[in-house]
């Protein structure tokens, strides 16, 4: 009998033991659950809306203020002034991104406070600045009554701490501090592809470098496209958004209202640059890769004839459609300041391109992935052609002086 009883004790307890042990591992289980649930919920409100601009080629404004739903991250004060949450500076959306965050101090001195303009965009003033390591920059400062500069001051810092590529404008840093918020960016010391279209400051861009300027920027989309996980659209695309370095490499730049693909591609409201607006965007309000690819059509259109999107562009390019049946004959379109200094053959396919990209139906666009090949294989043909003239002329002077040797014997 005492045998029996130990035994039974010792069940027993066994069974209080693992019961107790199972009821703090469903406990734990449970606020596990329950806290993935939170994170999940503020991740998704902070990416249901993202602020989308339009107007001008430089100046964009904002076409409705109704984005602003009551899961917004921005606020309004009793003065109408929108202001940041408390906290922001430590909020998921800029800890997690990988930018580094430097101080306001800092980029005061940088700038020999702020003293070293060098633009003036939707976003604010950008100033140049020359940071402690030697390393030159350009900070992007907040305009402090811009509600829609602080949606897209947090859409750039999450998507480009993710985004890496030699043909987007890499992102160096942030600065959230003293009731300011800057963007810190490498430095493009050639300015924006819209200053060399249209400023009497620089010289005409010759057309080799209008096609590898083309070239650059179509790779940039398609990184975006086809290689970022999950892809991105960048939504903005305009000749004042490509910047050029030192060496007239192009970079694609401002990704305030950019937005990751999803499922739901349905827009509340239609953003963006008139002139450079899908119009299947506007009448659906659904943006997709394709809406990049009308702007990028734009683009090339503005590349090949120097014209203002926003001053009757694709009204003169549709005219001159009507002659070419989108083919041949585009050479009556070209920048005049080329001076015929271009490859016929090379404008006709371009601009065919870009009438294709220019498509009122999306589904019959190219996608990047296919302009970059189509622009790839001319600049090899253009690459091959030249190799092939080079060794000629070379073959022509080695003969030449051979039969000067003979005609001397």
């Amino acid at each position: 009998m005492k045998a029996e009883a130990a035994v039974l004790i010792v069940g027993l307890s066994a069974g209080v033991v693992i019961g107790v042990l199972l009821a703090i591992s469903g406990f734990f289980c449970i606020i596990y659950h329950r806290r993935r649930l939170q994170i999940g919920n503020s991740s998704s409100r902070r990416a249901a809306t993202i602020p989308i601009r339009a107007n001008g080629a430089d100046a964009c404004t904002i076409l409705s203020d109704s984005t602003l739903g009551p899961d917004s991250p921005v606020r309004s004060g009793q003065n109408g002034k929108s202001f940041w949450l408390e906290g922001f500076k430590k909020s998921n959306v800029v800890s997690m991104s990988g930018i580094p965050e430097y101080s306001y101090k800092d980029l005061q001195k940088a700038t020999c406070n702020f003293t070293t303009l060098i633009g003036q965009g939707a976003f604010g003033p950008v100033y140049k600045a020359q940071m402690s390591t030697g390393e030159t920059v350009a900070v992007k400062v907040l305009a402090t009554d811009s509600r829609q500069g602080e949606k897209e001051f947090q859409t750039e810092v999450k998507l480009l701490g993710r985004l890496h590529h030699r043909n987007l404008v890499n992102l160096i840093g942030y600065c959230a501090e003293k009731g300011q918020h800057m963007l810190i960016y490498v430095y493009m010391s050639k300015g924006s592809l819209a200053s060399h279209i249209y400023s009497e400051k620089h010289e005409p861009l010759i057309w080799d470098l209008r096609v590898l300027i083309a070239l650059d920027v179509a790779r940039g989309l398609e990184y975006l496209h086809d290689g970022a996980v999950p892809p991105v659209i960048h939504r903005d695309i305009k000749s004042s958004n490509i910047l050029l370095d030192q060496s007239m490499r192009a970079r694609v730049a401002d990704f305030g209202l950019s937005r990751e693909e999803m499922v739901d591609k349905h827009a509340a409201n239609v953003r963006g640059t008139f002139g450079y607006l899908d119009p299947e965007y506007i009448s659906t309000r659904n943006f997709t890769k394709k809406s990049d690819v009308y702007s990028y059509g734009v683009l090339l259109f503005e590349l090949v004839a120097a014209r203002n999107p926003q001053q009757g562009l694709m009204e003169y390019v549709e005219l001159a459609a009507m002659n070419t049946e989108g083919k041949l004959g585009w050479e009556e379109i070209v920048d005049s300041r080329l001076n015929g200094t271009f490859h016929v053959q090379e404008l006709n396919e371009v601009a065919a391109l870009a009438y294709k990209c220019v498509n009122r139906t999306p589904k019959k666009r190219p996608s990047m992935r296919d302009i970059v090949q189509v622009l790839s294989r001319m600049l090899k043909m253009r690459h091959n052609k030249n190799h092939t003239k080079s060794l000629s002329a070379e073959w022509s002077q080695v003969a030449h002086k051979f039969v000067g040797v003979i005609l001397m014997d």
